[in-house]
């Protein structure tokens, strides 16, 4: 169950300390007005299985995105577990190109929607992108699940759970940020 659920055990550790950590204001969330928000960027460690991910099921949704993996190679294609996920749930990951996140061109009105605690700490402490605001992606969830463990090199029953979890979170992320869509 852990393995199909959290990923791993380190994962389930990691989802239950982030709760607390968000409540005590420890999570390095940056938030902004939702009409100043023209442009959701999704931030994973590599930009291949979770920000790719979510990325394409926002753009499908009319959104204007972006992603980064804080520590990828730029060019590289989207883990191919996750290509089949994503296919298994109508989404088309296969011409994905991660981006790291030296590449990655700040726009004003964009909002980083990382998958950790602790990805948000690497943001906050990047001086050019520490002024932009940030927010977990998890907690658009119902129920919220502030972490989404990496389900890279993962057993393939938590890749779907996880690309099902942020599927919902986008979904709900939208209705939140509607000055992201185009009108």
């Amino acid at each position: 169950m852990i393995n199909a659920r959290f990923g791993t055990f380190r994962g389930l550790v990691r989802l239950a300390l982030s709760y607390p950590q968000l409540a005590l204001g420890q999570s390095a969330t940056l938030r902004t007005s939702p009409a100043e928000v023209h442009r959701l960027v999704f931030v994973c460690q590599g930009n291949i299985c979770r920000s790719a991910f979510a990325d394409v099921v926002a753009r499908k949704a009319g959104a204007r995105t972006a992603s980064f993996g804080l520590s990828t190679t730029t060019g590289r294609p989207a883990h191919d577990p996750a290509i089949a996920a994503a296919q298994a749930l109508g989404h088309d990951l296969s011409a994905h190109k991660a981006l790291d996140r030296t590449d990655y061109q700040p726009q004003p009105g964009d909002l980083l929607l990382a998958m950790e605690v602790r990805q948000l700490h690497r943001l906050a402490a990047d001086p050019r992108l520490s002024h932009l605001p940030r927010q977990l992606l998890g907690t658009w969830t119902q129920p919220m699940m502030p972490h989404l463990h990496d389900p890279y090199g993962l057993d393939d029953r938590y890749m779907a759970y996880c690309l099902q979890r942020i599927e919902q979170a986008v979904t709900a992320l939208i209705r939140t940020y509607p000055g992201a869509t185009p009108s």
